[in-house]
C-alpha cells in the first residue's frame, strides 16, 4: 500500500490549499456530470428513442465503470506521478462531456457515460491519499471537507440546473456546460498541484481483504443498501413529479433546487453531531428516508406534501455520506487508502444496481414499485448500521 502522508518538501501551505480547491472544483464537476441525467431523463429518452428506464441506465453505466476503476486503479498506476494521473482523469471528464453532448444514439451516450465512470472512480479513489500528501495531518480533515463541499455544491445545482437548461437549450446544451468547467479544473490543477511521484508499495492484497473485518463488512453493507435505496428512488424523480404529481418543468426545477439547498444544510448539521453520535446518526437517517419513500407513495398527487417530503429527503440523503465518511476515518485510519477505494467501489456499485433495479421496476410495474423497493433497501441499511454499532461496542 502507498504510504500517502504529508511531505513538506513537496508543497507550501498556500499552494497546497490552491491544489485542494482545484480538486474540489473537479469533484463538483464530476458529481454534477454523474447526476445531471436525473432531471433530463424525459428529453433524453424522447430524443434518442428509448424508454425513461433505459435512459436511467446512463447513470448505471457510469457507476459500473467507476466500480471497476476504483478496484484496479492503485495496481495499474503504481508507477505514475499522481499529478499526471489526476490531470488525466480531468481530461477524460472533458472527453466524456463532448461525446455525450454530440451523442447520435444510445450506444454513443453509453460510451461517454462509461468514460465518465472511469474518471469518477479514479479521481475519488485517489483523492484522500493525495490530500494526505498535500497537507499536514492536522489540516487533512479540512481538506477533505473542501472536497465534500464540492460534492455538496454539485448535488445542489446539478438536477435543478440540468432541468432549467434542458428546458431552454436542450439536454445536449446542459451536458455541454460540463466541458468548460472541466477545462478550468484541469488548468487549475496543473498550475497548483505539485509533482507527486509514486512511493514504494508494500503488497497487502486487494481491497476486498478488508471485508474480513466484521465491522468493515457490516458498515459497507449499510453503505451499499443506503445508496441502492437512495438512487432507486432519486433517479426517477422527474418522471414521477411530471406524470404523478403534475409539476411543470419550472416547478420541478424549484423543488430540485430546494432539495439541493436542504442537502447543504443537512451536511452542515450532521457534522455537528458525528463526534458524539456517529452510529445513531447513520441509523436514524435511513429510517427517516424509508418513511419518506413510503409517504411519497401515499401522497403522490399532493404537490405541497410532495415538495415538503422531497426537501426532507434532500436534507437527510445528502447528510448520510458524511456520516459514513466519518465512520471510515475512524474504523480504517490505519488503512485509509484501501478503505477509500473499497468505499468508492461499494457506493458506485450501489448506484449502478439501485438505478438499474429502479428502472426495471419503473418500466415493469410503475413508479410506485421503484419507491417501495427503495424503502426496503433503506430499512435494510438502518438494520446493518445497527449491527455495526453493536459490533463496535462489543469490540470496545
Amino acid at each position: 500500500m502507498v504510504q500517502a502522508t504529508f511531505d513538506e518538501t513537496l508543497t507550501k501551505s498556500v499552494a497546497a490549499w490552491g491544489a485542494i480547491a482545484s480538486m474540489a472544483l473537479c469533484v463538483a464537476v464530476l458529481i454534477a456530470s454523474e447526476f445531471i441525467p436525473v432531471s433530463l431523463l424525459t428529453p433524453i429518452a424522447g430524443d434518442l428513442g428509448m424508454s425513461e428506464g433505459q435512459a436511467g441506465q446512463a447513470i448505471s453505466i457510469s457507476g459500473l465503470f467507476a466500480v471497476l476503476t476504483s478496484l484496479s486503479i492503485a495496481g495499474l498506476t503504481r508507477n505514475i506521478d499522481r499529478k499526471i494521473l489526476l490531470s488525466s482523469f480531468s481530461l477524460l471528464l472533458i472527453v466524456s462531456g463532448l461525446i455525450v453532448t454530440f451523442a447520435p444514439n444510445h450506444a454513443a451516450l453509453m460510451t461517454g457515460r462509461a468514460l465518465l465512470g472511469v474518471a469518477i472512480g479514479g479521481f475519488w479513489s485517489m483523492s484522500t491519499a493525495v490530500v494526505m500528501r498535500l497537507l499536514p495531518e492536522r489540516d487533512v480533515p479540512k481538506g477533505l471537507a473542501m472536497l465534500n463541499a464540492g460534492n455538496g455544491i454539485a448535488a445542489t445545482i446539478s438536477a435543478p440546473l440540468g432541468s432549467f437548461l434542458g428546458d431552454y437549450v436542450g439536454w445536449r446544451g446542459a451536458f455541454f456546460l460540463v466541458v468548460p468547467l472541466a477545462l478550468l479544473a484541469l488548468i487549475w490543477q496543473w498550475l497548483n498541484i505539485p509533482s507527486l511521484p509514486p512511493r514504494r508499495c508494500r503488497a497487502r492484497g486487494n481491497v476486498f481483504r478488508l471485508l474480513g473485518r466484521r465491522q468493515v463488512a457490516l458498515g459497507m453493507t449499510a453503505i451499499l443498501l443506503l445508496f441502492m435505496g437512495q438512487f432507486a428512488l432519486f433517479t426517477y424523480l422527474r418522471p414521477f413529479l411530471e406524470s404523478v404529481s403534475g409539476y411543470s418543468v419550472t416547478a420541478l426545477s424549484v423543488v430540485l433546487l430546494l432539495m439541493g439547498l436542504a442537502g447543504v444544510a443537512g451536511t452542515w448539521s450532521i457534522s455537528r453531531v458525528l463526534s458524539t453520535h456517529l452510529y445513531p446518526a447513520v441509523i436514524f437517517i435511513p429510517l427517516v428516508m424509508t418513511a419518506i419513500a413510503l409517504l411519497l407513495i401515499a401522497f403522490g398527487s399532493s404537490k405541497l406534501s410532495i415538495a415538503g417530503l422531497l426537501i426532507a429527503w434532500g436534507f437527510f440523503g445528502t447528510a448520510a455520506p458524511v456520516g459514513w465518511g466519518t465512520w471510515l476515518s475512524r474504523v480504517l485510519r490505519d488503512d485509509a487508502e484501501a478503505g477509500g477505494g473499497l468505499q468508492v467501489a461499494v457506493i458506485q456499485f450501489a448506484i449502478t444496481i439501485g438505478a438499474a433495479g429502479g428502472g426495471l421496476l419503473f418500466d415493469w410495474a410503475g413508479w410506485w414499485s421503484s419507491f417501495a423497493f427503495a424503502a426496503v433497501l433503506l430499512l435494510g441499511s438502518a438494520v446493518a448500521g445497527a449491527a455495526a454499532w453493536v459490533d463496535w461496542e462489543h469490540a470496545k
